[in-house]
């Protein structure tokens, strides 16, 4: 009964949308953000009410003096500072501005494919150039700033890969598309020994093959077609070259551990249009 009021609670609290289902609730991902910034929750950042959060905002209010109820209601977020207010929806966000809505908004804004580093609910360079992105991709004007248009359209649910693909490695699957603590991981990660053969995810075109900065390592990215991208990261060498037609399964690199990887495995992404995807949407249900 605590879980469903405070549930009830959040939701009465904000103008935005209720969570899409699988994405978690952008409110309580901003929650764990100003959670995360007093120390005392250290989970992702997964919009997930779950015993870490609530053992958290319990630990807060205890802090503060306050009822020990793990509910975060007014004087919990008060006790939250600046990330604790104001809520989603209340006001049009624009860079400088800091709050639980700037959190919610980085959060909302990952999901639908444009991350922009940490979750922080700072109003910085990286958010305004993940909104403006945003914005062009749903067609709204390049404002960069955050009104009532662009919440609505985040009250969409996530792109999804129109194409079916075939995976690059028939390997057991690592980390996957979604919140990784403070951040967001935009594609899916499976583990490999180092020269793995990784086979293309569809015909396409090769438009990089190389080493990118950015903690990618030595990558390839390939064109398909309806606007679809895929990305395989951390190679130990690429096996294409820039305008190479490839066909399903081609071989196209080896797994490395090149540039920011912590062992050697692919990172794989699929991007429409520029938004990254969940890549299991267009990839069968791993064995």
């Amino acid at each position: 009964m605590r879980r469903l009021f405070l549930l009830l609670l959040l939701a009465a609290a904000v103008a935005a949308a209720p969570a899409k289902a699988g994405i978690g609730d952008p409110d309580v991902a901003a929650l764990q953000v100003a959670l995360a910034s007093k120390g005392i929750y250290a989970g992702p950042v997964d919009g997930v009410l779950g015993p870490a959060t609530e053992t958290a905002v319990r630990r807060l209010q205890k802090r503060a003096r306050i009822a020990v109820d793990g509910i975060p209601g007014p004087m919990t977020r008060g006790a939250l500072g600046r990330l604790g207010k104001p809520m989603l929806g209340s006001r049009p966000m624009s860079p400088g501005n800091s709050g639980w809505d700037v959190a919610a908004l980085q959060y909302l804004l990952a999901w639908h494919g444009f991350p922009s580093g940490d979750f922080d609910g700072i109003f910085g360079p990286r958010t305004e150039a993940a909104l403006l992105r945003f914005q062009e991709w749903v067609g709204l004007p390049r404002a960069g700033w955050a009104g009532t248009g662009t919440l609505s359209a985040l009250q969409a649910a996530p792109p999804v890969c129109p194409i079916p693909l075939a995976w690059p490695l028939e390997l057991r699957l690592g980390d996957g598309f979604g919140p990784r603590g403070l951040r967001f991981h935009a594609g899916v990660d499976i583990p490999a020994s180092i020269g793995t053969l990784i086979g293309a995810a569809d015909p396409g075109r090769v438009v990089y093959a190389g080493w990118r900065d950015g903690g990618w390592g030595v990558e390839v990215t390939i064109a398909h077609r309806d606007g679809v991208r895929t990305i395989y990261a951390h190679l130990s060498r690429a096996l294409v070259s820039l305008g190479q037609r490839d066909r399903t399964g081609q071989s196209i690199g080896r797994v490395g551990e090149t540039g920011d990887a912590t062992g050697p495995h692919l990172h794989f992404e699929v991007r429409l249009r520029g938004a990254a995807v969940d890549p299991l949407t267009g990839l069968s249900p791993p064995t």
